[in-house]
């Protein structure tokens, strides 16, 4: 394994650790943008530097389509081409094929869907994935899966998660480079309590490098949603980070990190700010507004991002609906609030103070005390004494 994972505080089920990647050394929890090709829209690797980020996320499907895995390969790796000196994560590719074209099958070979180009079929192995993931080079690369949504019911749910365990024996063969990328299994099942507990089993035997929990929001309810994450995070080991995919909303990266998750991955902090939607701590603004023409504030006075320090609502308001500025410098605030989140995160374990972070956070966010059931559900289990924050008894709150 080229990957060292250390823990370095811990409140209850929550972790702040260390992880130690062939370029980069990340604290986590963390929050991975997703760099679509090589990039984050709008931003610069030098602004991305600046404002924290630890990990890119880089879709397989886009980089093998343009410019091409070999390409990229021979041109010395994704990190030399982009000019990006921290860490990396590929996805496997599998599931940007299922959602973005038509699928026309799932068989143990493989996925097959339409060609892009010429729309004739193509399969994509467990095999070709990790051989592009291999070429692209990434610290940290994900195993192929079948994913099916959480809202499936019925026996596609548990034979998608027993292909997934027949495939991660595939994808471990196929690695060629375990010394310098590591290799992570995703935990399947829906939202089958019993489907989930064997295939976290089955990866966890497998003593891969990390492990992720896959195939949430996908349309589940969010009391669903936090008891697969708390299931799964509980049968994940100790000493391996925890990876839930898709997670890009500030409450669940809260909620998920006091159930012992470590990494979280979205396009939404940068899709939302080019609708003109700003994340600030309580919850969002959206600067599309006719009130935000004239206001001389900053998005967020507490934030010392560069955004806020030079910039006012009204003149970013001007730019959203108009110019692609404005989009670019709401991407950057809004990337700059999600690492200055999970360094809280990692501080607040870290010092001893992760109830009351939680708290402050909840406040910020429900000022009315109105927070959701389910995130009272979720801190019950996960130790963290919230009824300050509640106006409402939690078992009385929709």
């Amino acid at each position: 394994m080229a990957l060292r994972f250390e823990v370095v505080g811990r409140f209850n089920r929550a972790r702040a650790a260390q992880l130690t990647l062939p370029h980069f050394v990340c604290q986590t929890p963390l929050f991975m943008p997703v760099g679509t090709q090589g990039t984050i829209k709008g931003l610069t690797n030098n602004q991305l530097e600046d404002i924290g980020c630890q990990i890119i996320l880089g879709n397989t499907y886009h980089l093998a389509l343009r410019p091409g895995a070999d390409l990229i390969d021979d041109l010395g790796g994704l990190h030399k081409f982009m000019n990006w000196k921290r860490a990396l994560l590929t996805d496997s590719g599998g599931f940007q094929m299922v959602s973005l074209l038509h699928l026309a099958d799932i068989t143990e070979k493989g996925v097959t869907f339409q060609s892009p180009v010429d729309g004739k079929p193509m399969l994509l192995t467990p095999e070709e994935s990790i051989q592009i993931q291999n070429k692209i080079g990434a610290d940290i690369i994900m195993a192929l899966d079948d994913v099916v949504k959480t809202t499936t019911t019925g026996p596609r749910v548990e034979e998608a998660m027993y292909r997934t365990l027949r495939w991660i024996d595939r994808c471990i063969a196929a690695h060629q480079k375990p010394d310098v990328q590591n290799l992570f299994g995703i935990v399947q099942g829906g939202l089958d309590p019993v489907l989930r507990d064997i295939c976290a089993r089955g990866l966890v035997e497998r003593n891969l490098a990390g492990y992720a929990i896959g195939g949430l929001l996908g349309g589940e309810d969010k009391d669903s949603f936090w008891r697969v994450v708390a299931q799964c995070a509980a049968a994940l080991p100790e000493n391996k980070p925890r990876y839930v995919m898709g997670v890009g909303y500030p409450l669940d990266i809260v909620v998920c990190s006091a159930l012992g998750a470590d990494m979280y991955d979205c396009v939404y902090p940068t899709r939302t700010a080019r609708f003109g939607t700003a994340l600030v701590p309580e919850g969002v603004l959206k600067l599309k507004h006719k009130v935000m023409a004239s206001d001389e504030r900053p998005i967020d006075p507490t934030c010392s991002c560069m955004v806020c320090k030079n910039y006012t609502r009204a003149y970013i308001h001007c730019l959203v609906t108009k110019d692609a500025m404005g989009s670019q410098l709401l991407s950057y605030h809004n990337l700059s609030y999600m690492m200055r989140l999970s360094r809280d995160l990692h501080m607040s374990i870290v010092e001893g103070c992760f109830p009351q972070f939680v708290q402050g956070f909840l406040r910020a966010q429900f000022p009315k005390g109105d927070v959701p059931k389910w995130v009272c559900n979720a801190m019950e289990v996960a130790g963290i004494d919230i009824s300050a924050c509640c106006v409402l008894h939690p078992s009385s709150q929709n």
